[in-house]
């Protein structure tokens, strides 16, 4: 089933919106975590230090607006509050191995060299789909007349991606070649994504 045929579905039904929105706070949550988790303590700059507080701020943005969706708060991350919770839970940790795997493999990286250089290609593969989901979801939430709104996260998503591109173009002559394979990998685990929230509608 394709996003703009599942979100309207979503949307109608307030226990689904609000696990959505919980669901997404976790993505956000994880991506943050896993910035965090590559950053060198001597060397890391201003623009990861930057992408993993706006990346926490999406978290809890997201989390906030569940309070718009009357009577189904989702206080935490358990499965009983998301959806398609195994594929939400280790979506980046799929991608991310997948990329290390594609690195050591192509370009032979270790240690905090291979932390790096997956972080730029997996968020580089997570903000391109990033800028497919949210407006999507937004034009989905006015269409339903939703008081949920999105639409400064998508504005910092566009400025990171850009500022993705900008440190790829740093990291390699061939950054198009390996940020490729990087959307390559997240596409399938996106896919299938999709198809666990599609069956989890029909429970």
């Amino acid at each position: 089933m394709e996003l703009t045929k599942l979100l309207p579905l979503i949307i109608s039904n307030n226990e689904l919106h609000a696990k959505w929105l919980n669901t997404l706070s976790l993505m956000e949550n994880t991506g943050a975590r896993k910035i965090s988790a590559c950053e060198d303590p001597l060397t890391v700059t201003y623009i990861i230090l930057k992408h993993a507080a706006e990346e926490h701020r999406h978290a809890f943005y997201l989390k906030k607006q569940i309070e718009k969706v009357e009577g189904y708060p989702c206080p935490t991350y358990q499965p009983d509050y998301l959806l398609a919770p195994a594929q939400s839970r280790y979506y980046l940790n799929q991608l991310d191995i997948g990329v290390c795997r594609y690195l050591k493999r192509q370009l032979g990286l270790k240690g905090k060299d291979l932390r790096f250089a997956a972080y730029l290609l997996v968020t580089y593969a997570i903000e391109v789909r990033a800028d497919e989901l949210y407006p999507i979801y937004q034009e989905a939430l006015e269409k339903a007349g939703s008081k949920v709104n999105v639409k400064s996260i998508i504005l910092e998503e566009e400025g990171h991606l850009e500022e993705m591109i900008t440190q790829l173009k740093n990291f390699s002559q061939d950054w198009q070649l390996h940020a490729g394979k990087a959307v390559e990998l997240e596409a399938g685990l996106f896919h299938n994504w999709i198809e666990a929230l599609a069956t989890g509608l029909t429970l």
